[in-house]
């Protein structure tokens, strides 16, 4: 009985049984991207992959965010079953996610507000707030159904928001309006988050309420990729399913886009399905690389970023914003402390465009030594 429990278990895990460390890899790799794309040296300098699309259409960017919703869906569904098999009870769990999602959400409003803290102007949602809504809400679609019943969800979610967005009207506007003004994601927004909106518009905002719900959409797709991974089956079967998943739904994600185009500001359904598969297929190769055929030296240092996510991106969201307004005495005035060190370190390197990325990747790696440090001690952030 002891032999076949352990074999289960390696047959969940991977080739060499315990930790799945690709998931850690993928989970660095993913926070590292995003340090490079967020923090730029100038953004009058930036290669076009490493912006977000204006409007309609992907680029390298918007890969980043759907894919760590994506990996949370996947390690939800690792730990929540193990903790099943232990035999703790659904409401505890379900308890335990709430005050995760209530901690994640606090810290995004920390950080939409800090320094200044003003709550006439606070903007609610954002990137920490939707991993919270999307970690709860597809927790309690876990705890509460089956494959079937997660597909359902999926489905379900989806097509109830490609409606809204087709078929509901908008006022002033009428129904299908996929612009920046006029669409109906907009239009709930206008309705309740009016004046705590994304600052760079205050008309509507990329984690707004409506598109959240193909947000959610993606940590299930996750959680369904994660199935795979706990089937007793052997470790090329899940490659090969892994890849199969993702193939199908990038391949559904650009047929879908014919119709509802594929939009990281709107989170379309066709974004859903397109990045949810090229995130399975990212992660089927790394899962190939690491877990099955045992190269793990070259994925360290994206392992140990990954332990430390939701610590380093918070951490760098506060230093990013102490650069903006910290000022610096130079001849004439005085300048920021993030565009000091671009001026006088970076700038003088390379082009504008190049200088920027380099300065993107500094702080990538800046972060990366403060992942190192708490990985060296031990001190691993479980919210």
């Amino acid at each position: 009985m002891t032999d076949e429990k352990t074999k289960g278990k390696e047959m969940a895990l991977g080739a060499r049984g315990g930790r799945l460390e690709s998931l850690d890899v993928f989970r660095g790799a993913t926070i590292a991207a995003m340090m490079l794309v967020n923090n730029p040296g100038t953004w009058d300098a930036v290669y076009p992959q490493l912006r977000h699309a204006e409007w309609h259409g992907w680029t390298f960017t918007d890969l980043v965010f759907p894919f760590f919703l994506w990996i949370v869906g996947v390690a939800m569904t690792l730990s929540f079953a193990k903790r099943v098999a232990r035999g703790e009870r659904r409401s505890g769990l379900i308890s335990h996610a709430l005050r995760r999602a209530l901690i994640l959400f606090a810290l995004g409003l920390f950080l939409s507000a800090f320094p200044y803290f003003n709550l006439a102007t606070l903007r609610i949602p954002g990137v920490l707030q939707r991993i919270a809504v999307c970690y709860l809400c597809a927790t309690i679609i876990f705890l509460n159904t089956g494959v079937r019943g997660q597909i359902v969800w999926t489905g379900g979610l989806l097509t109830v928001y490609w409606i809204a967005m087709k078929w509901i009207p908008v006022p002033g506007f009428g129904a299908g309006i996929l612009e920046k003004d006029g669409n109906f994601a907009q239009f709930v927004d206008s309705l309740f988050l009016k004046g705590h909106m994304w600052a760079a518009t205050r008309t509507w905002d990329p984690e707004g309420i409506i598109s959240t719900l193909p947000a959610i959409g993606t940590t299930l797709l996750g959680i369904l990729t994660g199935h795979i991974l706990r089937a007793r089956w052997s470790p090329e079967e899940k490659t090969s399913w892994m890849y199969t998943m993702g193939s199908s739904l990038t391949l559904a994600g650009l047929a879908a886009g014919i119709w509802l185009p594929i939009n990281k500001n709107l989170w379309t359904s066709s974004y859903t399905l397109f990045m949810a598969g090229m995130a399975a297929t990212t992660f089927a190769f790394c899962y190939w690389i690491n877990d099955v055929k045992g190269y793990r030296r070259w994925s360290r240092p994206f392992a140990i970023y990954g332990m430390n996510a939701i610590a380093a991106y918070f951490l760098a969201g506060v230093v990013a914003r102490l650069a903006m307004i910290i000022k610096i005495p130079v001849s004439g005035g005085t300048v920021t402390l993030g565009e000091y060190i671009y001026q006088t370190v970076f700038a003088p390197l390379a082009s504008p465009v190049n200088a920027s990325m380099l300065h993107g990747i500094s702080f990538a790696l800046l972060m990366y030594l403060v992942a190192y440090i708490m990985y060296r001690r031990k001190w691993f952030i479980k919210i």
